[in-house]
């Protein structure tokens, strides 16, 4: 397993034991079964005893989301209107103005770290535009470099032999 943790594999570990606590397996054959500590298959014992398998499901990690499923859609409807529709003098989107949205429409107040987390999780992503002249001129430019600047580089002095 590497960085995250796969969930769904973890429960169906669980799952299994459990299976095998109720068949009559001995906890240490369990463990060593489903390849986990004994200590762990004391706990799932303990929880399927008390709970059944439904304690042995999966259970979301971290804090609740502050903000609903209904409202990631309000605020994406917000920000396709765009800033100046927000109230701000441009249309860039930074941020900080983000965080005042979902502020002021939903009460919560954000860190910009997790308002890019929010974004990043609605499909979002950091858009800056190209700071390029309008009058740019793209094969002048491939031509100047692939005909003055190899004379112009410098290149490093031959040696005697």
């Amino acid at each position: 397993m590497s960085g995250k943790r796969d969930l769904k594999e973890l429960e169906r570990r669980r799952l299994r034991a459990a299976e095998l606590l109720r068949g009559g397996m001995a906890q240490a054959e369990v463990a060593r079964a489903c390849a986990v500590s004994r200590n762990a298959v004391s706990l799932w014992a303990k929880a399927l005893a008390q709970g059944g398998k439904p304690a042995l499901r999966s259970k979301a990690l971290g804090r609740p989301a502050r903000l609903s499923p209904a409202q990631c859609s309000q605020l994406i409807r917000a920000l396709k209107r765009g800033a100046l529709a927000a109230g701000h003098a441009t249309e860039l989107w930074s941020l900080g103005r983000v965080g005042k949205l979902i502020e002021r429409c939903f009460g919560p107040r954000y860190s910009a770290t997790q308002v890019w987390r929010i974004l990043g999780k609605l499909g979002w992503s950091c858009q800056r535009p190209g700071a390029r002249a309008i009058e740019r001129d793209e094969r002048a430019i491939r031509r100047w470099k692939q005909q003055r600047w190899p004379a112009l580089k410098k290149t490093p002095p031959k040696s005697a032999a």
